[in-house]
């Protein structure tokens, strides 16, 4: 099979209008010396090597791979390429021909027919029921790669070593081992960010006796709070909540500024390194100056435009391919962005249906009689259950989510698989932002920041706003976040072990089932059971890619990453708990592609594409959303106005006393005054917000407190932001996106194909100048 497959295409070699076209890779002759200084790479080593005098990482059975230099192969300068290697030809490029030619050869009357071309075609028409190229034999073969990856690199108990990254490049193509390459050098980031995020939490465990606003809230058992809801509320003492405020501080404490800071700062050191990285690993794999422009379009497309009139020249091959005509596209677009505003909308109305339930919890617990745990742990009882609620939602939502933006994406009509790709990613990413975090938005920018006062309450289609508890909002939003990037994460975790389990087994069952059936009428002479090893029976009885192939996977990592940077000063624990799930993550990932998955087409690519561009919005979003949830979420602002501007002492003695404001209860609304109360002879209640008592000759209205502590909040803003982005600025100016070793190299293997080039085409001349003579 593979002697065949070498001579069709060596034949086809020859064909200069074929394959001088095909950006396929084959090696050159040339070997290029490793030359050049990189400061950055010699430090790297020297850290590498105090490292592993105390921890040492077995870096497997897999030998290094041997660079060579590759390019595009062009019939008119075959001397630059060595055709008599018998690994002349990969793997990789056998199956990247074939499933070329299987998704570009009409399967109508005759080669013109446009209405079935591809592949795909038969397999909608159930000509064929699955095309796929084979694994390298089972993974508990003996001397295989696929049983070599499994072992070294899928089992658990390997997580310590290094990712193989050239043979998971050899065996599951490019686009694979890039996603492979980018989840490591992510997760070894996250080592640092987790050793910060876990200091700010023991930080706050050790010093929390000392802190005196939730050692005040504790205390206060004779002060007196403000109804929470209207008319079934009772009053309540703030002590209730002494739980809530000493939790509140383990995340929300004199390092959390610091952590912010350093963590925007993270953001962008991980991106700057990923650059370097990956423009390593681009040109060791040869895909430097890869361009998409000369992708082929999609089988499809060019099925749908197969009538079409309209045609431009690719100024990248020269070729005459059919284009979409303006008419079409505009439509298209126009609905695809109703829909996507439509559920967009929906996400939020699900968000506020949580809201509801909050509130009708809270007035359901308020007309029971609390027993002492009730009423202590209220405030973690009744978020908990909502981020629950939320996360179910999150998940059924996704359902719709992802059928939606196929068939949207579908109907632009887009050329080339890239471009399809980087669409359905967008679209998808949209939904999934918006219903991942528009509960957390909510709670961290807006719940309780403009409510109103007992007097006069600021209410939404006439229903009042849910408050913060006097400690704040930061720890609702720290369970919050903890449920659904905590909860999302295991939820997946689980899925990934079992859902593949059960469908492999599923397929095996049913396959073996109709296939002894079909066997025992045809012939009874074949071995059944020689027949059922088969490989290509074997493999057909594993899970198929589907159209996405490993979006899931990235969409999964980057939500996090999204948890990790725009939120993490409100759940400083982010980081760790995102290391912990992508260490278990990767291996899952390996076992699950190798074990239970068919082989995937090794399609080419430069990159992570367009998720690089969402990681660089999520780290440039991360510095806004800190700052604002620090400077109008954390009490860390009016606290240092409070010790700067109001103690007497210096100090944040009195700072409780100072964030509560006076009601007088003769002054409610009418009909939202509590029904009944257990508290008699109650004339003045407590409630969160800077406004004067009602013995002041301006009751209720905004103290000169409030709008010094407002311009505190927006000069912090500005100031984190701007300080930020200077350090990024510098981070950015610092770090080259290209080693400069690798630079040198670059250049290098250009001057030598050059000489080379020269050389060869003197030789020619001068055989030429020969002839004529």
């Amino acid at each position: 099979m593979v002697g065949t497959v070498d001579l069709l295409l060596r034949k086809e070699l020859k064909n200069k209008d074929y394959f001088s076209k095909k950006m396929l890779l084959y090696p050159m002759t040339e070997h290029i010396p490793e030359k050049g200084f990189d400061l950055i790479e010699k430090i790297k080593k020297i850290i590498g090597r105090i490292i592993r005098i105390f921890i040492t990482i077995d870096p497997g059975p897999f030998a290094p791979t041997k660079y060579i230099l590759t390019a595009e192969y062009s019939r008119e300068k075959s001397y630059l390429f060595n055709e008599d290697d018998p690994e002349f030809f990969s793997a990789e490029v056998r199956t990247l021909v074939i499933d070329f030619i299987l998704n570009r050869v009409s399967w109508g009357k005759d080669q013109t027919d446009g209405n079935c071309v591809g592949i795909q075609c038969l397999l909608d028409g159930g000509v064929y029921r699955a095309a796929y190229p084979l694994h390298d034999g089972e993974h508990t073969t003996e001397n295989s790669l696929r049983h070599q990856l499994y072992v070294e690199w899928a089992m658990m108990s390997k997580w310590i070593r290094k990712q193989p990254i050239d043979q998971i490049k050899e065996y599951l193509g490019v686009k694979y081992a890039f996603y492979f390459t980018w989840l490591g050098f992510y997760t070894h980031l996250l080592i640092p960010a987790a050793i910060l995020g876990l200091i700010v939490f023991f930080y706050g465990i050790f010093t929390f006796p000392n802190n005196r606003f939730s050692s005040d809230i504790c205390n206060a058992t004779d002060t007196i709070m403000c109804p929470l809801c209207d008319r079934t509320c009772d009053y309540w003492e703030l002590s209730n909540t002494c739980f809530y405020a000493r939790l509140t501080y383990l995340f929300d404490n004199d390092l959390t500024v610091i952590f912010a800071f350093l963590m925007s700062i993270w953001a962008t050191l991980f991106l700057e390194l990923w650059k370097r990285y990956s423009a390593t690993i681009t040109h060791r794999w040869g895909l430097t100056g890869f361009t998409f422009e000369a992708e082929h379009p999609r089988p499809q497309y060019l099925a749908r435009l197969s009538g079409s009139n309209h045609t431009k020249v690719n100024i990248i091959t020269g070729n005459i391919e059919p284009t979409v005509p303006l008419w079409k596209k505009i439509p298209a677009t126009l609905f695809s962005i109703s829909v996507l505003l439509l559920l967009i909308v929906v996400a939020i109305a699900a968000v506020f249906g949580v809201v509801l339930y909050r509130m009708s919890v809270l007035a359901s617990l308020s007309l029971t009689n609390q027993s002492d745990w009730m009423s202590t742990y209220s405030n973690i009882f009744i978020p908990t259950t909502a981020a629950i609620i939320n996360l179910v939602c999150i998940q059924l939502l996704n359902l719709v989510y992802d059928k939606v933006a196929i068939y949207l994406t579908e109907m632009e009509l887009l050329r080339t698989q890239t471009e399809f790709d980087e669409s359905l990613t967008i679209k998808i990413y949209l939904f999934q932002f918006v219903n991942y975090y528009t509960s957390i938005i909510y709670i961290a920018f807006l719940k309780g920041k403009n409510v109103g006062y007992p007097a006069k309450y600021l209410r939404i289609f006439g229903l009042r706003q849910e408050e913060c508890s006097p400690g704040g909002c930061l720890m609702e939003l720290s369970i919050q976040l903890f449920i659904i990037m905590v909860g999302q994460q295991a939820l997946n975790t689980v899925v990934e072990m079992i859902i593949p389990v059960g469908l492999n087994w599923f397929n095996s069952l049913t396959e073996n089932t109709g296939r002894l059936d079909n066997l025992k009428s045809t012939s009874e002479e074949e071995d059944l059971a020689t027949a059922v090893k088969k490989p290509w029976i074997e493999d057909y009885r594993l899970l198929d890619w589907g159209p996405r192939g490993l979006f899931p996977e990235y969409l999964e990592m980057v939500m996090q990453y999204g948890f990790v940077t725009l939120f993490v000063t409100a759940f400083p624990l982010g980081p760790f708990f995102a290391l912990l799930n992508n260490v278990f993550e990767m291996r899952l990932d390996a076992k699950k592609f190798l074990k239970y998955f068919r082989r995937p087409i090794p399609h080419r690519v430069p990159n992570i594409g367009v998720w690089y561009r969402v990681l660089d919005i999520l780290g440039k979003l991360a510095v806004i959303t800190n700052a604002f949830i620090i400077a109008f979420s954390s009490n860390y602002i009016p606290r240092m106005v409070y010790i700067s501007l109001a103690s007497e002492d210096n100090t944040d003695k009195g700072f409780l006393n100072n964030t509560l404001a006076y009601f007088d209860t003769k002054d409610f609304e009418n009909g939202i005054a509590p029904l009944s109360s257990s508290y008699t002879n109650v004339t003045y209640c407590r409630y969160k917000d800077y406004r004067n008592p009602p013995w002041s000759p301006q009751k209720y209205e905004r103290p000169t407190f409030y709008y010094e502590v407002l311009v505190a909040r927006l000069t912090f803003i500005v100031i984190f932001q701007n300080i930020v982005s200077l350090v990024k600025v510098a981070v950015q100016w610092l770090i080259p996106d290209v080693p400069n070793a690798l630079s040198d190299r670059i250049k290098r293997e250009s001057y030598l194909t050059t000489q080379m080039i020269i050389k060869n085409e003197a030789k020619k001349a001068a055989g030429i100048k020969e002839k004529v003579l």
